[in-house]
């Protein structure tokens, strides 16, 4: 899908640093991708916080356990 998008040109060369692009549509992808990809971590650990999986069948010592 095509759009147009007005990002200033500070933050564009920073994306295309930052994610070692060197064209502007595959830095902002990249970028997109990331910014939803760490949102949707940060929402499975608010969900994990707050006890969401009650059903989980280890608890965190359990876990541990296994990993010695």
């Amino acid at each position: 899908m095509r759009i147009t998008v007005d990002i200033e040109s500070e933050i564009l060369e920073d994306a295309m640093r930052l994610t070692g692009e060197t064209k502007k549509g595959p830095a902002i992808v990249k970028a997109a991708q990331e910014f939803i990809r760490r949102e949707m971590a940060k929402e499975f650990g608010r969900m994990v916080m707050e006890g969401e999986f009650g059903d989980y069948p280890m608890t965190n010592d359990e876990i541990e356990a296994c990993d010695r």
